[in-house]
């Protein structure tokens, strides 16, 4: 999984290694973007 600030918005990264595919989501706040972070952390 992966945080970027890119400018304005924050995008959060992270990959489903037996699926080979990737989900990204994108946020106003860097709040939002680290509320999902750990949320996904937290179903690993």
């Amino acid at each position: 999984m992966e945080l970027k600030d890119n400018g304005k918005k924050f995008k959060v990264t992270r990959r489903i290694g037996e699926l080979s595919v990737a989900e990204t989501k994108v946020f106003d706040t860097k709040e939002e973007a680290i509320n999902q972070f750990q949320k996904w952390l937290s179903q690993s």
